[in-house]
């Protein structure tokens, strides 16, 4: 199962729809802290809808406790300031992937250790970043498609009528 990692988020509708995009993935979700909101707020529900009963998601209260509990976890760290591009990298089907809070992104603390596991999605000049919710999704479905979209529906039908 995919991992998508969110490091000290600060909008609660944008962790909302990143996590019901996690429910729709089949990944699960770790946060950790200090997060911007409280998991209680109404516009983090508001934005995962009703499916954030569903989600899988774990908090942490700092980033080592991160590492603390997921020791072998193969992180790959979505940064604007990445040379290889997201699809430049092979995703493993267990594999976290990491994005920074909103104002900031991931700490340079912490990416300075890992430049290959970093990754970013091209972009035009003038451009700072993408939405948080849109850049998860973006990576997200990526890794999902190169593993095949195990575990998830590849075909839709009509609600009232049938294909022709």
């Amino acid at each position: 199962m995919l991992n998508i990692v969110l490091h000290e988020p600060e909008i609660p509708a944008n962790t909302g729809n990143i996590g019901r995009t996690c429910v729709a993935a089949n990944a699960r979700l770790h946060l950790i802290e200090p997060l911007g909101f409280r998991l209680n707020e109404k516009n983090l529900k508001r934005a995962g809808m009703d499916y954030w009963d569903n989600l899988d998601v774990t908090t942490y209260i700092n980033y080592d406790e991160f590492l603390e509990r997921n020791p072998k976890a193969k992180i790959y760290m979505a940064t604007t300031k990445a040379a290889k591009t997201y699809t430049e990298v092979r995703y493993e089907p267990d594999c976290y992937i990491m994005f920074g809070k909103e104002s900031a992104g991931i700490p340079e603390e912490i990416l300075v250790d890992h430049r290959e596991a970093c990754i970013r999605i091209p972009m035009t000049g003038g451009i700072r970043s993408l939405n948080l919710g849109n850049s998860a999704a973006i990576v997200l479905y990526e890794a999902l498609r190169q593993n095949g979209f195990a575990d998830l529906k590849l075909s839709g039908e009509l609600h009232r009528l049938e294909w022709s």
